[in-house]
């Protein structure tokens, strides 16, 4: 139990700062987007800032087959470890790239390599980080121990805020909007380093270890034969699309939408937004442990269910929040139906492959699933807004949650048919 409890740690670690560097770029979008595109409104530059974000999820497909194969052939650690270090490299490019007034266009190009090498290493990550705190866990507690890869997840988004409200208490938004928004970028690529280390001291899981040993891990042609099992790629898919684009609507999005929208100040909004990610954080081991008790697929209908009835009405009460007891609530009540999918839906991918093709079976559908619906998130509901119908983007998380519903109410209830070891 101690060995396996380190293993989970030493895993949980390393993506807590991968996605500590991926969700730094949300955070302090607000003040860096005058810095990297030309002169323009709030909102047209946030949306410019919202694209480059979107387009660095085109790379997650790519990052999720070159680090699944990778993963599913070398092991699970050695892709954990190539991951980080490509994060590393984006965040600090992005610290040392000049701005808009200093270099023109090429500023904004930069920034999108950056952030194309960050959607490249992300896309690898979660499959092998899911399949890893997956493996090692043990198949009584396993919801319980892989709901920790969304733990640290919303850890990295919840520092993110919390270097963002250092700064702006010690530094103040001119010293953040000219030249303090680069802080947490540095920060990030050397907490990057740090996570590497960790990384290689930890231990491969049973599950590629007794794959090797049988030799299944030698397949030629992983993608043709991950085309096998078209029900398991089917239902990944169906069942991300309503869950990330929930996920990054009321994490990601929450804190623009509560100053483009609702008119709350930047450090407002900040704080009332990790605020609530710190209580989403909390639960969601309690939530894994619940889908161990009675299975994965009623936590998952139990979100779906709620986000279907409760989006429009919590979207719309929010944008007319005037006091921070009212938007807190209301975001709260948003994530803790969200955490049905969250907490959980690591566990539910990797129960569904073989041991020789988990790594890609969980990341590939997952980072296209991603890339369609949670990378173009953030950018829909700007572009709704600017156009005056900022209601059309309830409406449209609302149907993505629905079609996920519906794949969770006719898939299989994979902590009976898991495909993963006990042991």
């Amino acid at each position: 139990m101690t060995h396996r409890i380190k293993s989970i740690f030493g895993g949980s670690v390393g993506n807590l700062v991968e996605w500590y560097d991926w969700y730094v770029y949300s955070a302090f979008s607000l003040y860096f987007a005058k810095v990297f595109f030309p002169p323009a409104s709030q909102t047209a530059q946030l949306l410019n800032a919202a694209a480059v974000f979107a387009v660095g999820f085109l790379m997650r497909p790519v990052g999720g087959w070159l680090m699944g194969r990778y993963a599913d052939r070398h092991g699970r650690r050695a892709a954990l470890s190539a991951s980080v270090l490509l994060m590393c490299f984006g965040s600090l490019m992005i610290a040392a790239t000049p701005g808009y007034a200093r270099i023109g266009m090429a500023s904004p190009a930069l920034l999108l390599v950056a952030r194309l090498l960050q959607g490249l290493s992300v896309g690898g990550e979660y499959g092998a980080s899911a399949t890893y705190l997956s493996e090692m866990a043990g198949a009584r507690l396993r919801g319980f121990y892989s709901s920790f890869q969304y733990v640290t997840l919303i850890s990295g988004q919840l520092i993110a805020l919390v270097v963002l409200l250092v700064l702006q208490r010690t530094l103040g938004n001119a010293a953040l909007e000219e030249w303090a928004w680069r802080i947490p970028f540095v920060i990030g690529g050397a907490l990057a380093i740090a996570a590497l280390w960790l990384r290689r001291s930890i231990d491969e899981t049973p599950s590629f270890r007794a794959a090797i040993t049988e030799g299944s891990t030698a397949i030629r042609s992983p993608v043709r034969e991950l085309l096998r099992y078209p029900r398991q790629i089917a239902t990944v898919v169906g069942l991300t699309a309503g869950g990330t684009v929930a996920f990054y609507t009321f994490t990601t999005y929450a804190q623009k939408f509560l100053v483009n929208s609702a008119g709350w100040s930047k450090a407002d909004a900040s704080r009332i937004s990790a605020l609530t990610l710190l209580v989403f954080m909390l639960i969601q081991p309690l939530v894994g442990y619940i889908s161990d008790r009675v299975g994965r697929r009623p936590v998952l209908i139990s979100f779906g269910v709620l986000g279907l009835f409760g989006t429009v009405p919590v979207m719309t009460a929010l944008a007319a929040a005037r006091d921070e007891g009212t938007a807190f609530a209301l975001l709260m009540s948003a994530l803790i139906a969200v955490s049905g999918y969250t907490a959980i839906n690591a566990v539910v991918k990797a129960e569904l492959f073989p041991t020789e093709l988990r790594a890609l079976g969980v990341a590939l559908p997952y980072a296209v699933a991603v890339s369609l619906f949670g990378g173009t998130a953030e950018y829909l509901a700007l572009w709704a807004k600017s156009v005056g119908h900022e209601t059309w983007y309830f409406w449209y998380v609302t149907a993505c949650i629905a079609m996920s519903l519906a794949v969770y109410a006719t898939m299989p209830e994979t902590q009976r048919t898991s495909t993963i070891s006990d042991d």
